[in-house]
């Protein structure tokens, strides 16, 4: 039998055109992988690194010590970088920007300040694609102008796709409008994670020169936007307005708000402001959603009026999510229906006057749906699920927080048969009714969310779970199941499905117990145990205990890189556990976790 070191020794008999063949096919994370276990790879792994064109490390937040031996400064050909910089500030900035690059994604940016934009402007003036995440507001505020983001519209003068997803108010103090006159020509796609209404309105309007007559013609700002992804404090029909007169040649409009008041009617969307969208023709996506993160409240100002004026102007959508518009019923959801003949995905929260009969001739149609979210609209019940089903194309169904949904709606959900995304959080489903799904789409379901259905037990595992087909299920949520236990885990550790998601928070039965079981879990014939896990959220599980903690230390869930533990769980556990696994990304607060 072969010693490791003769296995070695095999291994550096083998040509290195062949390794680095190999390699080049791997991510950079398992390059790294490859590299510890002997010198062959070590060497190979290193020369690749050198002339690699993408480097993408989002599945760790790495230290700057750890990323300086492996972005390798002479390479010229780097032209895609992605990192985690969560635990990286100004001091890599260097490290991270190269004059080659084409794409940079930086993601949780926090400890960086305000210099990031602009040494991007200075040293990355080839970029076409840049989105930065989270930066953070207190660095930021110590800046007392706007010349870093100047910086980076100045100097990125190629950038066709920016996504900057923090609080841009904080660099926009004044005159907005001459700092995004900056930005590049070919600009197509901006998203920003937060500004204020009154803040677009004055950048898609500049104001007047002081020596400028009143019938100076404009320059056009940003005038080649196709998509715009917005978060501002209010949706007004002034913004509307202005977005749809100065952006012709928008395709896309995803625009979300949060109020932290009941908007007036100035500050608020309305049927004038419906009417303004699509004024040149070219939109095919449009997302109008208000959010309740501080207050519940919705688009009072609109109704069915305002719907059909705007589905008048919008036969050609392909995609529209509407959230929070309580005054609208039935009768404007089934003109979006009959209207837009090409639409492929419909989206609709908080639809508190929708009832089944919006569905009841969708047969009528000539509709192809493929994506379906109907998310907090109550008046629901199984036979809309019945006529919905009619669109056998149905690739996702979310239908959480529809609470008179049941077991007849599963029945009728399991003849679709190229479901990969179902969402059935808050429903009143049975362990009878998921049973149903087995005898249907299970074998081609990729996500299954079924938290906080309470009328749920173990059985449920069974019901889903019986070796009988081959799964595509990797990603699956138990959450808020009261009745689940350790030995509904137990089954669905020996159903030997490899999970790459597994959410159980909030369960108060699940224990040690389910956590040996998976980490003792085989997959792939036995070759791996447990290794398939990347993200396990045990958030506020009753049993868990420090038994548990151990199983969760290497060399056990070898791939896990997001956990999320809580509730009477000792922090110094949690210390221990973040000193065995430092690029393990912990959450013990009660956040949900969201894998990149």
């Amino acid at each position: 039998m072969a010693t490791s070191e003769t296995r070695a020794k095999s291994l550096d008999l083998l040509p290195t055109a062949i390794l680095a063949t190999i390699m080049t096919k791997l991510d950079v994370g398992s390059i790294c992988c490859a590299a510890s276990t002997c010198t062959a790879f070590r060497t190979c792994a290193s020369q690749i690194l050198s002339f690699l064109p993408t480097f993408h490390l989002l599945d760790i937040a790495p230290s700057i010590d750890l990323l300086r031996p492996l972005l390798q400064p002479s390479n010229p050909y780097l032209r895609s970088l992605k990192v985690d910089c969560d635990r990286l500030n100004d001091s890599a900035i260097e490290l991270l920007l190269r004059p080659p690059l084409h794409e940079l994604c930086l993601h949780n940016c926090t400890d960086f300040s305000g210099k990031l934009l602009s040494e991007i402007g200075r040293r990355c003036q080839d970029l076409r694609s840049l989105c930065l995440g989270s930066m953070s507001e207190y660095r930021v505020q110590a800046i007392d102008d706007i010349s870093d983001l100047k910086e980076l519209l100045h100097g990125c003068t190629q950038l066709e796709a920016l996504i900057l997803m923090f609080d841009v108010s904080l660099f926009l103090h004044h005159n907005s409008a001459q700092v995004w006159a900056l930005a590049s020509e070919k600009l197509t796609t901006l998203e920003i994670g937060y500004i204020p209404s009154e803040t677009v309105t004055e950048m898609l309007n500049p104001t007047l020169g002081p020596h400028e007559l009143p019938n100076h013609i404009q320059p056009s700002i940003l005038s080649s936007i196709q998509k715009l992804g917005l978060s501002v404090d209010y949706i007004t029909d002034a913004m509307v307005s202005m977005i749809s007169q100065s952006l012709v040649s928008l395709t896309h409009l995803d625009l979300r708000d949060s109020p932290l008041t009941e908007p007036e009617v100035a500050i608020d969307l309305t049927n004038a402001g419906l009417q303004q969208l699509n004024q040149y023709g070219k939109l095919k996506h449009l997302s109008l959603v208000r959010r309740q993160e501080f207050i519940v409240t919705y688009f009072r100002r609109v109704n069915d009026v305002g719907v059909l004026f705007m589905a008048d102007k919008c036969a050609n959508m392909e995609s529209i999510y509407l959230g929070g518009f309580c005054r609208v019923t039935d009768t404007g959801f089934k003109t979006i229906l009959h209207s837009c003949s090409r639409l492929y995905k419909l989206r609709v929260s908080q639809g508190t006057q929708l009832t089944d009969l919006v569905f009841h001739d969708i047969t009528a149609t000539s509709l192809t749906l493929t994506h379906v979210s109907l998310i907090f609209c109550n008046l629901l019940t199984n036979h809309a699920v019945m006529n919905l089903v009619f669109n056998k194309d149905i690739r996702v169904l979310d239908l959480r927080n529809c609470k008179n949904l049941g077991d007849e709606a599963l029945r009728a959900i399991s003849t679709l048969s190229e479901l990969k995304t179902l969402l059935l959080d808050g429903s009143d489903i049975s362990d009878v009714g998921l049973s149903y799904l087995r005898r249907g789409v299970i074998g081609s379901l990729v996500r299954l969310s079924i938290r906080r259905c309470k009328r749920l037990t173990d059985k449920c595992i069974s019901a889903l779970f019986d070796g009988s087909c081959n799964m595509e299920l990797r990603e699956l949520d138990l959450s808020n199941i009261p009745n689940l236990s350790d030995n509904g885990i137990l089954l669905l550790a020996k159903s030997r499905v490899p999970f790459s998601e597994l959410r159980m928070r909030c369960c108060p039965l699940i224990g040690d117990t389910a956590v040996i079981a998976l980490a003792s879990m085989q997959v792939d014939e036995g070759i791996w145990h447990g290794s398939s896990l990347r993200l396990l959220d045990l958030c506020d599980c009753g049993r868990i205990t420090e038994l548990a903690f151990h199983w969760l230390k290497k060399p056990y869930f070898p791939r896990l890189r997001w956990l999320g533990v809580r509730g009477s769980v000792n922090r110094d556990l949690v210390d221990a556990l973040a000193r065995n696994r430092p690029y393990l990304h912990v959450e013990c607060h009660g956040e949900e976790l969201e894998a990149d």
